[in-house]
């Protein structure tokens, strides 16, 4: 697949994880990640299941926009997504902006997300 369509293809999953997120949608959320998920954030390590519990409140976040977007390949089943996210947290009232490097992995189930970094932008 060219480049620029797996970006295409990646970076529309991306979107329906921050959807998930915007919906509170913890099954949602949950179907894009891969068993083995795991994220590292400012706040310290998640596995799968402490990412998809941010959402049992319901949603996380007001707003998003991706800019940015870049895609490393790293083999025929593996990418890495890098990009600038623009949000707003519930009950902040601030927005706030974050780079972002995710590994997606292709299996017999589709593409999931395995790894997630994010970064706050100075």
């Amino acid at each position: 697949m060219p480049d620029e369509a797996r970006l295409t293809e990646l970076l529309a999953l991306e979107r329906q994880v921050w959807d998930a997120l915007l919906r509170g949608d913890a099954a949602a959320d949950a179907a894009l990640l891969n068993e083995r998920f795991l994220g590292v954030y400012p706040s310290g390590f998640s596995d799968k299941a402490g990412h998809v519990s941010q959402l049992g409140d319901g949603p996380s976040i007001l707003r998003y926009a991706l800019s940015e977007a870049r895609l490393l390949d790293l083999g025929e089943d593996r990418a890495l997504l890098s990009y600038l996210a623009h949000y707003e947290r519930i009950g902040t009232g601030a927005a706030e902006r974050m780079y972002v490097s995710s590994i997606w992995e292709r299996s017999g189930g589709g593409w999931r997300n395995i790894f997630s970094q994010d970064s706050p932008a100075a």
